[in-house]
């Protein structure tokens, strides 16, 4: 950790009593921040308040304050901030996309819904499994058993092909129990794409019916779509995604990858070999039949696609941690605007402060998890983490019981911090793990 240096050397009394102030006052700061952090996860709170609305915590509840404070972030709606200018390349790409069909309507999009979905939107609606284990509270944030922060923008699908649309996009905030480091936060934004056919369009373009009777479910085909209907909206899907790609990074090396998820079939990744080397982009397949049964359009066969914003920038600007997209540093701000073009956006670092290293080992309990603790660090010290490694496990054979050291990477993005300040940091963080998680500390 870098100390403060003081230029006024000769009085060094001075200097000494206002360092200790200003540490004794943050040491303040940092415990009533540490309470209000921990309110939601408090057995004394019967609600957790989410924009004005109140929902009834139980035993499922597992979000806290400090992740309920970014829910009002609005980054998609910030002047020149890198991830609107994103959303407003990519919204404009399809909006300006030549219609495949005269009838077809052109994208509605959406970027203002409320993050809080009901469990049934996440999961059930788009086909996960009742066991599947992304449905786990250690990788989501529950505020009850009924109710979440969305995981991904998927939970709107069935609701707005459900209203009738059959194009759209969705963007907005998602919300994940994860690690710690420069590229993963518990909040980050994604972007849906739907876009569906009807049996006219399908037979227009291919000659062949949109169903069959008795059909045979391969990979890349569902049982109740034709083969030649399949192979058309799959086919119209890596148009439009490898247009979209140019359309943000300009002439680049594709290659599709077949993969699997739970709401579309086939599956596919989209890849681009930008600054010499492969990165996956988005996913993407022909929807799941009972996905747009659930939507009330079993008459409908379509395409759908899922991106992450901040990945993109990241990737598209040169941003090397995931924690910039929350400063409101001018520094960072105003090195965007939305009247250039992509391509005249470089992310130039404007200082690199010091970095303070302190380790943490405890005991575990058989209900402590690696996301449980990442967001016990979060939650205390917030954006002053940049990295968390586990640099020691061990199983003791006479008690059977399992240790763990963490090292956490501590440095401010906007100033130099010192490790006094640190430090005050780090023993609340040490009383919490105690308190909350009931570790051991050793």
């Amino acid at each position: 950790c870098s100390f403060i240096q003081h230029t006024v050397m000769q009085r060094p009394a001075m200097a000494a009593v206002a360092h200790a102030a200003r540490v004794g006052r943050l040491a303040a700061v940092v415990r009533q921040q540490q309470q209000r952090r921990w309110l939601s996860a408090s057995s004394g709170s019967q609600v957790t308040v989410v924009s004005n609305q109140s929902y009834p915590r139980d035993s499922q509840t597992n979000v806290s304050a400090a992740v309920l404070s970014k829910v009002d972030g609005r980054l998609l709606h910030t002047p020149n901030h890198p991830l609107k200018i994103i959303k407003d390349h990519i919204f404009s790409y399809f909006r300006q996309r030549k219609a495949d069909f005269p009838d077809q309507p052109p994208f509605t999009t959406f970027d203002s819904i409320s993050p809080v979905v009901t469990t049934q939107q996440n999961f059930d609606s788009v086909l996960v499994p009742a066991d599947h284990p992304s449905r786990s509270p250690n990788d989501n944030y529950y505020l009850n058993k009924t109710h979440m922060l969305r995981a991904h923008t998927s939970a709107h699908q069935v609701e707005y092909i459900s209203r009738g649309l059959q194009s759209f996009l969705v963007a907005g905030d998602v919300y994940r129990r994860d690690e710690i480091d420069r590229t993963h936060y518990p909040v980050f934004h994604q972007m849906e794409g739907v876009l569906l056919f009807t049996p006219e369009q399908i037979k227009a373009a291919t000659g062949a019916e949109a169903f069959v009777a008795g059909g045979q479910r391969t990979a890349t085909c569902q049982a109740e779509h034709h083969p030649k209907a399949s192979a058309f909206v799959a086919d119209n899907l890596k148009s439009a995604l490898q247009g979209l790609a140019q359309h943000l990074f300009g002439p680049v090396e594709m290659r599709w990858v077949e993969t699997t998820f739970p709401f579309t079939r086939p599956s596919y990744e989209l890849e681009i070999f930008f600054d010499g080397m492969w990165l996956e982009v988005l996913g993407s397949g022909v929807i799941e039949h009972r996905v747009l049964q659930n939507g009330r359009a079993a008459d409908r066969v379509g395409w759908a696609f899922g991106l992450g914003l901040e990945r993109l920038a990241m990737v598209l600007f040169g941003i090397p941690d995931i924690r910039l997209f929350w400063t409101n540093d001018s520094r960072f701000l105003s090195q965007f605007d939305e009247r250039k073009p992509l391509k005249a956006m470089r992310f130039q670092p404007y200082s690199k402060y010091p970095a303070c290293h302190k380790d943490v080992a405890f005991w575990t309990t058989s209900s402590f998890t690696d996301n449980s603790f990442a967001d016990a660090v979060r939650n205390v010290a917030g954006d002053l983490v940049e990295d968390v490694k586990l640099i020691d496990s061990f199983v003791n054979p006479k008690t059977n019981r399992t240790s763990r050291c963490y090292r956490i990477l501590y440095r401010s993005m906007d100033r130099s911090v010192t490790n006094a300040e640190i430090n005050v940091v780090h023993n609340q963080l040490r009383d919490v793990l105690k308190q909350n998680l009931g570790v051991e500390l050793r």
